[in-house]
């Protein structure tokens, strides 16, 4: 698939961003760069809604305020602290990307993409995350979310029905992330498909992007 016409990109990119500026979420995890914190907080969302998550992010670093902390600490006890989340490997992860940071990095969780995807848990939207979140990077994500936006805006439902694989969404959201914005872009990407272009009863009447959207009133 050859990525949308420039003045496409640059039209979904300003208005998702002024969406942003008036609808985002205010979230303890944006509320910090630390590489850690996002890191526990990326984990945490993992097959989770936000609202369960909040309350335990905010327990969790109480308990483990470092990574230092959380790598010296049993793992059990890690484990026993993350009830009632669920998916319940992550924790286990988790305590042992702390644990190989602590051992090959100092502390410091790494910042390249290929020395992140080869700790536990650590897949390519989490890297993604990491590097757009923590360090600043203009690094793609895509989540489920992020997924569902980009299919609906620049595919629609019968250029969906022909893709295959991950590969045209990753190079699609590549594409897409502003020079310097990565941050703000990416979350707005999940929050915009988190709250209003949503899986049942999108909000398509008043949609900044209804005017370009693929999808818009096919469904």
């Amino acid at each position: 698939m050859r990525p949308p016409p420039h003045a496409t990109i640059r039209r979904f990119q300003r208005r998702l961003l002024a969406w942003y500026a008036e609808h985002g979420r205010d979230l303890p995890w944006r509320r910090t760069r630390h590489p850690y914190r996002v890191l526990v907080s990326e984990i945490m969302l993992q097959q989770t809604q936000v609202d369960r998550v909040v309350p335990k992010y905010h327990e969790f670093l109480r308990h483990y305020p470092t990574i230092e902390k959380l790598a010296a600490a049993p793992v059990a006890s890690v484990r026993r602290l993350w009830y009632p989340l669920g998916y319940n490997i992550r924790p286990i992860r988790l305590h042992a990307i702390a644990r190989e940071s602590v051992a090959r990095y100092g502390g410091r969780l790494p910042d390249r993409e290929e020395e992140l995807r080869r700790m536990p848990g650590i897949g390519r939207y989490t890297a993604g995350a990491i590097l757009s979140f923590a360090y600043g990077r203009d690094a793609a994500v895509l989540d489920t979310n992020v997924r569902r936006v980009l299919s609906r805006v620049f595919l629609g439902p019968r250029r969906l029905a022909r893709v295959r694989g991950q590969r045209i969404f990753w190079d699609l959201a590549a594409a897409l992330v502003p020079r310097g914005r990565g941050y703000d872009f990416n979350q707005a990407l999940m929050d915009f498909g988190a709250t209003w272009c949503t899986p049942r009863k999108p909000r398509c009447a008043p949609c900044p992007m209804k005017r370009f959207c693929a999808s818009y009133g096919l469904a």
